[in-house]
């Protein structure tokens, strides 16, 4: 009767009050610390798409949205009539030179990927991991003298290529050196990841390791993959020193990779050293390419996400 008087009352017991120890100080502590890490990372994007809209805005104001996003001709530091603030040849030329470093880091990678997660030995597999991770940490200024020092004079004119001192062939070549560490690893982990079951039943009907490898474990982790793709193809649209090197520092609408291009990025880097007054449209047409640049790999990570969300696989 006593107990259901008490409990009739709502008064808390005092069994249920949770006395505070030095284990449970330290675990509020570190969740407050990963809170305010969280909120850093969300405090400095916000800060940086305003820093970006604001100067954006204001060039907006100088020069039309339409003449910027369907201009055919980028010319925002000449001076006079010879001033244009096109940005489809930028653009084009991001792609384009995207596009030649995934043609180079996409079958290297994913051939890679599959050779250390269904082919090489345990022991094989320790060595060749750390190395073609260590080449991703190599500096890109390096890769981008390596480039123009090496793979142009070298290479590319060895060949018999007409090409410049500065061409879109050797900056993409090399750009796709650049992302084939990072698709690599990401798509062996996406691999490995798969259960040994599947590979298991599929040798147990007869299949090759190749039918295996490519069959059945490549579209078991086909999110995984996709996701390294993505990934590789956001870090080549942003690179900026090797193009800034060896790419050279115009751009046009032409599909000839002999010549010379520059991608968003680079005319970033170069714009910003340029002695430009900070209140005219030249200022602003860099907020301006860097809010482009930011929304193109805002949409290339939401592909990704809603891909990886869509197709992926999850064993028991």
């Amino acid at each position: 009767m006593e107990a259901t008087s008490a409990g009739a009352t709502g008064a808390p017991r005092p069994d249920l009050y949770r006395t505070r120890t030095r284990r449970s100080t330290g675990e509020a502590a570190i969740r407050y610390a990963l809170l305010a890490a969280a909120l850093v990372s969300v405090l400095t994007t916000t800060g940086i798409v305003f820093s970006l809209l604001e100067e954006t805005v204001v060039f907006f104001g100088d020069v039309g949205v339409g003449e910027f996003l369907s201009g055919t001709k980028w010319t925002p530091l000449a001076g006079g009539e010879s001033q244009s603030f096109g940005v489809v040849p930028l653009v084009f030329d991001t792609l384009y030179l995207t596009g030649i470093g995934l043609l180079v880091a996409i079958p290297f990678g994913i051939g890679s990927a599959i050779y250390l997660s269904e082919y090489a030995s345990p022991r094989v597999r320790r060595i060749l991991k750390p190395v073609l991770e260590v080449l991703s940490g190599v500096p890109t200024i390096v890769f981008g003298y390596f480039a123009l020092t090496f793979v142009t004079p070298e290479i590319l004119k060895g060949l018999g290529l007409e090409v410049g001192s500065f061409n879109a062939l050797s900056a993409g070549l090399v750009l796709g050196v650049l992302v084939l560490p990072t698709i690599a690893t990401v798509a062996d982990d996406a691999l490995t990841a798969v259960p040994g079951s599947l590979r298991e039943g599929a040798f147990g009907l007869g299949a090759s390791r190749m039918q295996v490898s490519v069959r059945v474990v490549l579209p078991a982790a086909l999110s995984g993959v996709v996701a390294a793709l993505v990934l590789g193809a956001s870090r080549a649209v942003g690179e900026t020193v090797i193009i800034l090197v060896a790419g050279g520092q115009k751009a046009d609408l032409t599909l000839d990779p002999t010549v010379a291009m520059q991608n968003m990025a680079a005319f970033i880097a170069a714009a910003s050293r340029a002695d430009i007054p900070t209140s005219g449209p030249e200022y602003g047409a860099i907020f301006a390419v860097g809010t482009t640049l930011f929304v193109m790999t805002l949409v290339l990570n939401a592909i990704s996400i809603r891909f990886v969300r869509k197709y992926r696989q999850v064993y028991e």
